[in-house]
């Protein structure tokens, strides 16, 4: 199977994109999504089905499509720019159809300023109104027409033609073009009084109108894909690069793998990598949405398109191209952007048929006011406001616009959100399963306390010193917690003598002269017949019972002390629970660690429920466990060890900083590292659905209220246009308040 994504010009409403799709999913073995709003057609293709096969099938439908391109920025300035002409002729169309039609339509409304012949000078400026002005509405109405198609642009193009060529016929050979006819102008349709009226007030304005809400939908489409768009250019353009010891100034292009280049402060990084010289603080916002540098140093992983906020770096690269985290977050925004939710399938099925029913409702209206009052121009009117107010514009654009901001809007925030789908997902959800370790907690081990013995003659500071000292030459993840807090709160390490390591259990050498063991309790005792005081096994006890690992520290054969060590609990945990609870999630900590631990973190953060000693493919059954209960769960995790349980939940969300399996299974990616990037998930993607469900009531109650009162004859035309373009207007402006959405951790950078 084979995916691309193929941009498509010349759709113009939501029906366009339904017949694309239809056509598309005719093919054998072919699956489709086809969006108005991104313009973009996504297909899977059967072996057999090549990329042209499939852009055949749509430029047969009448449409022209861009093959899918090699990513680079020429590419991006290429689609730039087609949006830009766009949106430019529009302007244009826009400007002339405004100064001509204004006249005209004052000249109707004012029966004092109609002089001599004044209906001759308004069908002098109206006609390139009705005619220049609404050639985009003509010409996709032609070209449906030619492949039996009717869509949106047809109940434009009929509407202002008709109101045109009604007008040249009064004008022509029904009298009313004579010397001293007036024309008075009601917000209702009237009855005919002998001689027929012209309508070029209607053609013209409801032009002008719908070019208005065409340009504005245009412009608000173009932002509302800015994120993506912004995404996409912070990378990189060109990297200095290590060569035989010289720097050499290369394009992005040409960087490998395994490629060592230079990152000076101020500059961005060139491509995902490892810092393998210097030290810095590297600022993320652009990426994570994190507001926070972050210090690195050699060993330390960066992303690309970071930037660096100190010293200079040396990075060796290890993903470049399509493979880095910059280019993945934005493919799955795209993709995002691409699907369809359920709700907006329903839409588009509505719209699908639409049209023609809308242009039946407007065969029977003309037919109905003719039978029932005989009044010709009454029924051509209440037909024209049928055709004009029905167009399903807003109903199209309902949901795909929301969901262009939202996804954009998360991106930016660290919160990728994989498809439409997701947003349904959580509406329900009612409990929350958290990992513990990376998730909750930071995942590496800290020194929380130094204990001394009372009754010794070994101070705190001696015991960190000494014992941070022989842990510095291990390489055990306790040993560098002990090392590197003593580091941080003392002026430096002595050297040491006579270093020893036993594995599993604890090290030995000799500082300051003086012989020093650190390591499990029992190995002091077991080994080194170290008795342990009962005032420090308190201690030990105490501690353990809470979770923490401790060491024991003896100094010349005598016992000195206790160090604890343990995870600790992220940053802003805690009052991302309370978020969650505000929600109304229910938070449950899942952990394979010990029990003890797991409780203490969960008394640190305010969890109540705490699952533990689960073994990594026990998580996926504690969610199912859940799930049988009742509760619909959301889990949040990032290791390996979570991926079952993330497939498993009915949300999963996966934290960026964690493995590619686990956002792999997931159905929102969290780039930020904190817990209150999964709060935020919940919020963006409740917010987004409410968004799409107001936009779709609005849509659908616009058109059932607005057509019978149409066919009702209680419309103007002129007024219908407006309605019509305001309704259009009013969905994508409405889309766009979700660029305002702001994190519970603070506002953090549009």
């Amino acid at each position: 199977m084979t995916e691309i994504d193929l941009d498509i010009t010349g759709m113009t409403c939501s029906s366009c994109a339904m017949r694309i799709e239809k056509k598309l999913n005719r093919m054998a073995g072919v699956q489709a999504t086809v969006n108005y709003a991104t313009e973009k057609a996504h297909v899977v293709l059967p072996e057999g089905v090549s990329v042209d096969d499939a852009i055949a099938v749509v430029e047969a439908t009448g449409y022209h499509v861009t093959p899918p391109p090699v990513p680079n920025r020429a590419t991006e300035d290429i689609n730039e720019g087609r949006d830009t002409q766009e949106i430019a002729d529009l302007r244009q169309r826009l400007i002339i159809s405004t100064i001509l039609a204004i006249p005209v339509v004052i000249l109707a409304m004012v029966p004092p300023l109609q002089f001599t012949y004044w209906q001759w000078a308004s069908l002098t400026l109206a006609a390139p109104v009705a005619v220049w002005g609404a050639l985009p509405f003509h010409r996709a109405a032609w070209l449906n027409a030619r492949h039996g198609a009717a869509t949106m642009d047809t109940l434009v193009s009929v509407g202002v033609s008709a109101a045109f060529l009604w007008s040249l016929y009064a004008l022509f050979l029904g009298g009313a073009g004579q010397a001293g006819m007036t024309m008075s102008f009601s917000l209702l349709p009237q009855e005919s009084g002998g001689t027929p009226e012209v309508y070029l007030e209607v053609a013209a304005a409801v032009t002008v109108f719908l070019l208005l809400g065409r340009y504005l939908e245009a412009r608000a489409k173009s932002r509302s894909g800015e994120a993506l768009r912004a995404l996409a250019e912070q990378g990189a353009r060109e990297a200095s690069v290590l060569r035989d010891g010289v720097e050499v100034l290369v394009p992005i292009e040409q960087v490998v793998v395994g490629d060592r280049f230079v990152v000076r402060p101020g500059e961005k990084v060139a491509t995902d990598g490892v810092v393998v010289e210097g030290a810095s603080a590297i600022d993320t916002s652009l990426v994570t949405g994190e507001p926070v540098p972050v210090d690195v140093t050699v060993g330390d992983t960066v992303i690309g398109a970071t930037v660096n906020a100190g010293g200079r770096l040396i990075v060796e690269a290890t993903r470049v191209g399509a493979d880095t985290q910059l280019s993945q977050i934005a493919r799955l925004v795209e993709q995002a952007q691409a699907g369809k939710a359920p709700v907006q399938r329903l839409a588009d099925r509505v719209a699908g048929v639409f049209v023609p029913i809308v242009i039946g409702l407007a065969l029977v209206t003309l037919l109905g006011w003719i039978l029932v009052t005989g009044d010709v121009q009454m029924a051509f009117t209440a037909a024209v406001a049928v055709l004009i107010i029905a167009c399903p514009c807003a109903l199209g654009l309902a949901t795909p616009t929301a969901l262009l901001v939202g996804t954009g809007r998360g991106a930016q925030l660290g919160i990728l959100i994989k498809g439409p789908q997701v947003l349904e997902s959580t509406r329900r959800v009612d409990t929350m399963v958290l990992d513990k370790t990376g998730t909750v907690t930071t995942g590496r081990m800290t020194l929380a306390h130094v204990v001394p013995e009372p009754m010794g003659e070994v101070s705190e500071a001696d015991l960190l010193r000494w014992a941070g000292a022989v842990e510095d030459a291990s390489e055990h993840p306790i040993g560098r917690a002990v090392a590197d807090a003593a580091r941080e709160r003392l002026d430096g390490l002595p050297t040491v003598e006579g270093f020893a390591a036993t594995p599993g259990r604890g090290v030995q050498g000799v500082v300051d002269g003086r012989a020093i063991v650190a390591g499990r309790p029992s190995w002091l005792v077991e080994e080194w017949s170290v008795v342990e005081p009962e005032a420090l096994s308190s201690a030990r006890r105490e501690q353990e019972a809470d979770g923490r690992t401790v060491i024991a520290v003896a100094v010349d054969g005598r016992p000195a002390g206790l160090l604890v060590v343990s995870d600790t609990v992220k940053a802003g945990s805690r009052e991302a629970v309370a978020a969650m609870r505000a929600l109304g999630l229910a938070p449950v900590l899942l952990t394979g660690d010990q029990r003890q631990a797991a409780e203490r973190v969960a008394r640190e953060v305010g969890i109540d429920v705490v699952i533990a000693d689960v073994l990594p493919e026990g998580k996926a059954d504690a969610v199912a466990d859940l799930q049988a209960r009742g509760a619909v769960v959301a889990m949040v995790g990032d290791g390996v060890n979570d991926a079952a349980a993330l497939a498993r939940a009915d949300l999963g969300m996966a934290m960026g900083t964690g493995t590619d399996v686990a956002m792999e299974a997931s159905d929102i990616t969290l780039v930020r590292s904190d817990l209150s990037a999964a709060v935020d998930g919940i919020r963006l993607s409740r917010r987004t659905l409410a968004i799409i469900k107001g936009n779709l009531f609005w849509a659908f109650a616009y058109n059932v209220a607005a057509i019978p009162m149409a066919m009702a004859g209680l419309l103007n035309p002129l007024i219908a246009g407006a309605a019509m373009a305001f309704s259009s207007v009013f969905v994508v402006t409405n889309s766009l308040r979700l660029r305002g959405f702001r994190s519970t951790a603070g506002d953090r950078p549009a």
